[in-house]
């Protein structure tokens, strides 16, 4: 017989007592005097002699018989029984000569117990199927043995005792080893304390470019120094399937639409949680690396940064660290110190940032190895926050797509931007009174100098440059670098009288050049400190004055000490200041090696971009004709961009070259993609009379044209962006809100922003600047409003300017909204995170159509009442809220809620109601809540709390519901997701992860 069938079903009721007469009870207590407790003290026959081996016979027959009339295939031939229940009977005597005590007898589990039983016992003599029978009978039987020691109530207390005994022996031992070994966990926290006070350190200070100050003040808190620029990126179409009244509450909101929207850089990385970020040289890529990783040293969230640079990463040619030797890759001199095994816990547990800087400073070749690196790193430790910095050409733009990246550029800083830079530099570099007034006026007024000002890199050099020259400021580009350039490399000593080598210009110029050319021509932005004093001392008897300073290593310490154009970022390594003099002074290299091919040999590489703008910058006339005319000839698509581009900085050139520059580059009109468009503004103004006519462009033709012309950032682009005013496209008109930052405010507003007819519906106001340009509208426009611009500067606008949809954001200091009253416009208004107990009485009676509002306002519920004309309500808030306050004009088709207690009493009336949601915390309060909803027979989408499934099932039918959303975490069990199919037969069931978004 197969010994899986030999299984005996009895219930407890049969078992258990026959079982307990084979044992005697004992009293309460834990036994401590009398152990240990063995089992023979527990069996019967043992203490008194009620029970003989006719008795242990008639037991183990009535087990047999028991067992025997058990459902299933009889486990034994007939006439088998009489010898299992002899052996039974024998094996269970053998219960008085155990040793085991009753905990030790637990711990062996039935099978084990049964073993040891039978063991004692004398050989059966039984058949194979009897013995099969008579073991599963000891097995039951051993099962309720074990089971009445677990019930005694000595055996429990003695368990206690001995469990106490063992954790306290336990408890020392653990001691004693943690004394030798401290824990991992602990290692890791401390070592992390110290690691982010490190990274603080290290990356809280900015130096103030291009001046000597005294002793501490040329080093500035990045606090102080750091000005949020915004982002640009795409956004998805819209929902066309969302209610009308909806996608005008959707309005409301920052961000709408498909097209481009505009994010401070703090904003677009909380809510991506890996970004691709695409800057121009200059444009503040590594000092926002730097404000993160600070940034993070401080939040009390567990995320640990780790900064990245690929250019000190690859400065051999290295093979990209794993977790494992990411700071000693970098140069950390703490990499020693970190607990084995702590970046790959930290990158486990997702509470790592990665701050991966510079795609563009490594060769063309290295960086598909860069991708498949990180593509690596994503696919171990995909639970991490990632930001990955470029320049707008160094990669193509899916480059990282497949990973899910979001790809974002850093806008040129506006207006706002470039007057907070300049305040805060002068007040680091403690310039005199007046000085900061003087330079804003010239930025403004100057459009020359006001598209230079356009990163922190070329605004932090204006500044320099005017306070060194007492407010006199070069107009170029060519001029401002040329200007910098003897600031720092000769008038500063000079003129603080420093007792140093006369050392002119020229040659320094002549040495650092070869220093910037290698660089160029390998590809890098770092270099060996061996290597460059190499190239120093290999140039010394061509500029033999520069002996003066010394030999190689004398003059490398020189330009590194004195200058402020190179810097150590390691005591072995040595890069320029910033990658734009190694550009320019590349580029001075390349002419005076007669390199004219090999700078259009390489028109094609993003790195050489630059340099070959700064070489036509710096040529003689025959050297300009050359570069564009080689340019030309190459015939690509960046090639001829790029020598059309170059036309601004040919102060003399052959007219025909300029002409069949002009020509040419009207082939690639109008481009293809944004990027394209972005790349043909950066080459000036001259572009804009090459751009289409915004009479006659079509859509994609106008989109192009608007990017292109708002890249130029000069005076002439705002009459040209004004004759796209009437467009139609949602795309066209966004990027024409979009440019307001980059030019004068008042000017923009008045010739673009208030004349697109129809109005604006989500134009942003983000300062009191923006908010007092706005004057007149073709109509009443929708203003989304923001934290920086004050009470008072609203005051103002809203006398003047009547408007349909309001979106308040982030003013934490409202105080009450008094402003919007005689708004007898105002159709769509949003609050969100403001004054939560703001005054709200001037909300009363407004003509408000869609509402989102999350204030805790005394006086909501009742403004709410007075809205006769409502049709959309998103309410948030921490007070109880009923449907019946609804004005009676007021007609939903759609209502998302969260408060802690709602009556929906009278919601039955809103029959074009489209979209519901409840919210979480909503539970019903009998039928009648069921009930109401039933009657809701247009509704589409339901949102509930997952315990309140059972009702919804019970007493609800809605033929026309298509969506189903569950507030909850818990997985819905098969049978109630079957349940829900045919309740439900037309709507998807999707989960909320979190409970609800404002």
């Amino acid at each position: 017989m197969d010994a899986s069938v030999v299984g005996i079903r009895l219930a407890s009721g049969v078992v258990a007592p026959l079982i307990k007469k084979l044992l005697r009870t004992e009293g309460a207590g834990a036994g401590l005097v009398d152990r240990p407790q063995r089992i023979s003290s527990y069996v019967s026959r043992r203490e008194k002699h009620d029970l003989d081996a006719a008795d242990l016979r008639s037991l183990a027959d009535h087990l047999v018989r028991e067992a025997l009339r058990a459902p299933g295939e009889r486990p034994l031939p007939p006439g088998g029984e009489a010898g299992v229940a002899a052996a039974l009977a024998a094996t269970l005597h053998a219960l008085g000569d155990l040793t085991l005590t009753d905990v030790e007898a637990v711990r062996l589990g039935p099978a084990a117990f049964a073993r040891r039983l039978r063991a004692a016992a004398p050989d059966t003599g039984l058949s194979r199927d009897a013995e099969l029978f008579h073991d599963r009978l000891v097995e039951l039987a051993s099962l309720h043995i074990l089971n009445f020691f677990t019930q005694r109530s000595t055996f429990v207390a003695a368990t206690l005792v001995g469990q106490s005994r063992l954790h306290a022996e336990t408890i020392a031992k653990v001691d004693e080893l943690l004394t030798r070994l401290p824990r991992q966990d602990g290692r890791d926290t401390a070592f992390e304390e110290r690691y982010l006070a490190y990274v603080a350190r290290r990356h809280s200070t900015l130096t103030i470019f291009g001046l000597d100050l005294e002793p501490g003040s040329s080093r500035w808190p990045l606090d102080a120094a750091y000005v949020s620029l915004e982002v640009s990126r795409s956004l998805p179409e819209p929902d066309a399937r969302a209610a009308p009244d909806a996608r005008a509450a959707s309005a409301a909101a920052p961000g709408p639409g498909a097209s481009p929207y505009d994010l401070s850089t703090d904003e677009a990385l909380t809510r991506h949680r890996r970004i691709l970020l695409r800057g121009e040289a200059g444009s503040g890529k590594t000092t926002l690396i730097q404000w993160l990783a600070v940034s993070a040293t401080r939040a009390d969230d567990g995320h640990i940064p780790f900064v990245l640079p690929l250019r000190t990463l690859t400065r051999h040619g290295e093979r990209l660290p794993d977790p494992s030797t990411f700071l000693a890759a970098t140069g950390s001199p703490l990499a020693g110190e970190a607990p084995e095994g702590w970046e790959g816990r930290v990158l486990r547990d997702g509470r790592a940032l990665l701050l991966i800087d510079g795609v563009d400073e490594m060769p063309a070749t290295e960086r598909d190895r860069a991708r498949d690196w990180l593509a690596d790193l994503i696919t171990a430790y995909p639970g991490n926050r990632w930001l990955v910095t470029s320049r707008p050409s160094a990669v193509r733009p899916d480059w990282l797509a497949g990973e899910d990246f979001t790809e974002v550029t850093l806008a040129p800083m506006s207006r706002a931007n470039v007057r907070a830079f300049i305040e805060r530099w002068h007040t680091a570099a403690r310039a005199p009174g007046g000085y900061a007034d003087l330079l804003l006026d010239s930025v403004y007024t100057k459009p020359d100098l006001a598209r230079l000002a356009t990163n922190p890199l070329l605004c932090g050099l204006i500044c320099a440059l005017h306070r060194e020259r007492r407010g006199f400021l070069p107009t170029g580009r060519k001029e401002l670098y040329a200007a910098a350039l003897s600031m720092l490399l000769h008038r500063r000593d000079r003129e603080r009288g420093l007792r140093l080598p006369d050392l002119a210009e020229e040659p320094q110029l002549q040495l650092l050049q070869r220093l910037a050319y290698w660089l160029i021509r390998n590809g890098r932005t770092e270099m060996d400190r061996a290597r460059a004093e190499g190239l120093i001392s290999g140039a010394l008897p061509a500029v033999p004055v520069a002996r003066v300073l010394g030999e190689a290593p004398q003059v490398y310490r020189h330009f590194l000490e004195r200058t402020g154009l190179l810097r150590a970022p390691t005591e072995d390594t040595v890069e320029f200041v910033h990658r734009t003099f190694q550009d320019f002074l590349g580029a001075r290299a390349a002419l005076d090696e007669g390199g004219v091919g090999e700078l259009a040999a390489h028109a094609d590489d993003d790195q050489w971009e630059d340099v070959i703008r700064m070489a036509v910058a710096q040529g003689r006339p025959r050297e300009r004709t050359e570069i564009i005319r080689a340019l030309l000839d190459r015939g690509t698509n960046r090639s001829v961009l790029l020598a059309y581009a170059s036309l601004q900085y040919a102060a003399e050139l052959d007219p025909a070259l300029r002409a069949a520059a002009e020509a040419a580059v009207r082939h690639l009109l109008p481009p293809r993609s944004i990027e394209e468009a972005q790349e043909l503004g950066r080459t000036g103004p001259l572009v804009l009379e090459l751009l289409a006519d915004p009479a006659t462009a079509d859509e994609h033709e106008a989109l192009m044209a608007v990017t292109a012309a708002g890249e130029t950032v000069s005076e002439p682009a705002i009459p040209y962006l004004a004759r796209f005013s009437d467009t139609t496209s949602p795309e066209v008109r966004h990027a024409l809100i979009a440019l307001w930052g980059r030019f004068d405010t008042r000017e923009y507003a008045r010739e673009v922003i208030e004349r697109l007819d129809p109005p604006p519906t989500d134009l942003a106001v983000r300062t009191d600047t923006e908010a007092d340009a706005l004057r007149a509208f073709a109509g009443p426009p929708g203003l989304v409003v923001t934290d920086r611009v004050s009470r008072p500067a609203l005051s103002e606008l809203f006398s003047r300017v009547q408007v349909a949809q309001l979106a308040l954001v982030r003013l934490p200091e409202l105080g009450d909204l008094d402003f919007l009253r005689g708004q007898t416009e105002l159709e769509v208004l949003s609050i969100s995170r403001c004054d939560p107990y703001a005054d709200v009485t001037a909300l009363h009676g407004l003509p408000v159509r869609v509402a989102h509002l999350d204030p805790d306002s005394p006086g909501l519920h009742e403004a709410i009442a007075s809205w006769n004309r409502l049709r959309s309500l998103e309410l948030y808030t921490s007070r109880p809220w009923s449907v019946r306050d609804l004005a009676p004009g007021a007609d939903l088709v759609k209502l998302v809620l969260d408060t802690p207690a709602l009556d929906v009493t009278g919601l039955c009336r809103h029959t074009d109601l489209l979209v519901l949601n409840l919210g979480y915390r909503w539970r019903p309060a009998g039928p009648a809540d069921w009930t109401e909803i039933s009657r809701l027979e247009q509704l589409e989408e339901l949102a509930v709390a997952d315990e309140t499934l059972e009702g919804l099932l019970g007493h609800v039918r809605l033929p026309s519901l298509r969506t189903l959303r569950l507030y909850g975490h818990k997985m819905l069990p098969p049978e109630l997701e079957e349940r829900l199919q045919q309740g439900f037969p037309n709507a998807e069931v999707e989960p909320y992860s979190y409970v609800y978004e404002q």
